[in-house]
């Protein structure tokens, strides 16, 4: 029998559905009278790769202890992506302070082609073919929240049907009738 000293790690670790990716990890100071006090921000992305993923940021005055808040906020802020046949719906650009990111659908084979935060995004939320650009400022937590907003705005036909109360069989009649004459 193993006795354990640190028991909150053990009790994260053991049965966590969500792969989880550290993205970045910020360091500012404050001069004080007796010389430097270090504090600390991490970004994680949480994701199970089956179009769930969520993002948090943590601040403290040591790294691990702002992980854990992150990973923690993360929890909080899951938001589910529409994904079909391993892409987006539709093209969208997500936008937060002076960041936007253009998120394209691609076709199958492509991968992911994107900068190191819109790809470890789009990978833990199950997406396997996506092209993107970062426009603007490439703050990685910007960044972050610009991929965010896109992935909330994504729509799926069926939602939008749902949204205009257009049924699918009217749909489909009216797109076969134009395609008559």
């Amino acid at each position: 029998m193993a006795l354990t000293f640190n028991r909150r790690n053990d009790r994260n670790t053991e049965n966590s559905e969500f792969e989880e990716k550290l993205i970045n990890v910020n360091r500012t100071a404050k001069t004080y009278q007796g010389g430097r006090r270090f504090r600390f921000a991490a970004l994680v992305i949480l994701g199970d790769r089956n179009g769930r993923v969520g993002m948090g940021i943590g601040k403290a005055k040591e790294v691990p202890v702002a992980i854990e808040k992150a990973k923690s906020v993360a929890r909080k802020n899951m938001i589910t992506v529409p994904v079909e046949n391993g892409t987006i719906p539709h093209e969208i650009v997500g936008v937060s302070t002076t960041s936007r990111v253009l998120l394209k659908p691609a076709s199958a084979g492509t991968g992911v082609i994107a900068g190191t935060v819109p790809r470890s995004i789009a990978e833990l939320a199950g997406i396997t073919n996506l092209l993107s650009k970062e426009l603007g400022s490439r703050n990685q937590i910007n960044v972050a929240y610009a991929v965010f907003d896109g992935f909330k705005n994504l729509r799926t036909v069926k939602q939008v049907r749902a949204l205009r109360g257009t049924p699918a069989q009217a749909a489909q009649t009216a797109q076969s009738e134009g395609a008559a004459q």
